[in-house]
């Protein structure tokens, strides 16, 4: 993507009268070798997580893991289901009766514990998941920025809206972007950083999208 970020112009100071040039300070050799930022861009997260390598790894993983639970699971299920056609065949009140009724209402209590902790477990997981990779593209962006001269940085979505969907064009109208010109998108530059494993390290280079 090309970029035209321009680099404000450096002052030229004189001191005239000076024999002694007092050496700068940390802040100022900072200062002077990058200029303040002026520029701003945007960026489309949504696009990140959706081309995000090892997110996309993570999740596919624990997909494949939320899979094989439900499995475990529907074999319970069934196997609770079997118990409850058995209880149709007693008379209602007679010791297998009861015996089979309270080893079914007990299994059914042990299944829906069961699958809400794994709900949970896989809700934190997912969570956690999100929070790790959202954090290596808020330091890609903070870094690529700082490198471009980028003083903010705006979230955008730039999926299509479909027409005929009605909440797809109330997203659309309700987006906080009107207009925006495409040689600001840094979206594809931070993605590319992130895919490296560039996670705050590398500078980044203009791309097109």
């Amino acid at each position: 993507m090309k970029r035209h970020l321009a680099t404000s112009g450096s002052l030229i100071c004189l001191f005239i009268g000076m024999t002694v040039s007092l050496p700068a300070t940390p802040a100022q050799a900072q200062a002077t070798a990058r200029p303040p930022a002026t520029h701003q861009a945007v960026i489309d997260i949504g696009y990140i997580f959706k081309n995000h390598a090892q997110f996309k790894s993570q999740m596919d993983k624990m997909r494949d893991e939320v899979m094989a639970a439900e499995n475990g699971l529907k074999a319970e299920r069934d196997r609770i289901n079997g118990l409850v056609e058995q209880l149709k065949g007693f008379n209602p009140g007679t010791p297998e009766f009861k015996k089979l009724e309270a080893e079914v209402a007990k299994a059914q209590g042990e299944f829906n514990v069961e699958a809400q902790l794994q709900k949970k477990d896989f809700m934190d997981r997912e969570a956690a998941i999100y929070h790790e990779v959202f954090g290596q593209i808020e330091q890609v962006v903070a870094r690529f920025a700082q490198e471009h001269g980028i003083a903010v940085v705006h979230r955008f979505d730039g999926d299509p809206v479909d027409s005929g969907d009605r909440n797809q064009v109330l997203r659309g109208i309700t987006k906080p972007l009107v207009y925006y010109d495409r040689s600001i998108d840094i979206t594809p530059d931070v993605l590319r950083l992130l895919n490296a494993g560039a996670v705050a390290s590398a500078p980044g280079q203009a791309v097109s999208r």
